[in-house]
């Protein structure tokens, strides 16, 4: 097992919870996080018996978005470092977005800026009712580049553009009403309501949630004639899994 410092993995079959744990800074995202948060995720995802990732933060945030003392240094980077530096960001909301199994967003405190990122691309988010979001880029002379691609596929263009060009923060209420988020908890149920969902959605087939997530990212932006056509021929490859073999028999021994 990989040995991590700046998070907590805990392996509890069929769930894995993953903890950012720099709560002293807010677990605001460094390079060294975010390679660990990438390798964490890495880690399990050719254990089977794994079905669902919890991602959340230690302490009373969830994640304050970029480290600014990282931050400080980047105005002594070149383009290149600047670019590659990018691109670590990028790939981990990739990885958290297009990753095989389920990703639950268990959120508390303060998701903001990057972290507020991380929340919008896990496939449920579950706040409590003290969580805070905010797209605050734009406040610190930055921009919103790779977090914008996924909220405005998310909430839709005219909610992403008021969000991100305002920098303003709101409260998980508001993010439900957005679609950000799934569902507001009251603060002291957060952990067991998330982890009895998890429970529920882990009942699953592992091979169609994977081939499910893979269609909705591979679809999102095709013409719907070339979408049609992709979700048919998963549909077709589908049903020859022995996922699916074995969810016919039991259907069938049901009725």
């Amino acid at each position: 097992m990989t040995t991590f410092n700046l998070i907590k993995l805990h392996l509890e079959h069929p769930i894995v919870k993953i903890t950012m744990s720099r709560p002293e800074k807010r677990n605001a995202l460094s390079p060294e996080l975010m390679d660990e948060i990438f390798a964490a995720f890495d880690s399990v995802v050719s254990d089977e018996d794994v079905r669902v990732i919890i991602l959340t933060g230690e302490g009373n945030t969830f994640c304050a978005g970029a480290d600014l003392e990282y931050l400080q240094k980047l105005s002594a980077f070149g383009a290149e470092e600047n670019l590659a530096d990018s691109r670590k960001l990028r790939d981990l909301l990739w990885k958290i977005y297009t990753y095989p199994k389920i990703v639950i967003a268990q959120v508390h405190g303060a998701a903001l800026g990057g972290g507020a990122g991380l929340a919008a691309v896990c496939d449920m988010v579950f706040a409590s009712d003290d969580s805070e979001f905010g797209y605050t880029e734009v406040g610190l002379g930055f921009i919103p580049a790779l977090v914008s691609v996924f909220l405005t596929r998310k909430i839709g263009e005219q909610h992403a553009r008021e969000l991100l060009l305002s920098a303003r923060k709101f409260t998980a209420e508001e993010a439900y009403s957005l679609g950000l988020i799934n569902s507001v908890v009251s603060c002291p149920q957060l952990e067991e309501m998330v982890k009895g969902y998890a429970l529920t959605v882990a009942r699953n087939s592992g091979t169609a949630v994977a081939m499910t997530k893979r269609m909705l990212a591979t679809t999102s932006g095709m013409s719907m004639e070339a979408a049609l056509e992709y979700a048919a021929s998963m549909n077709a490859l589908a049903r020859g899994t022995e996922d699916a073999v074995k969810g016919r028999a039991k259907f069938l021994t049901k009725k």
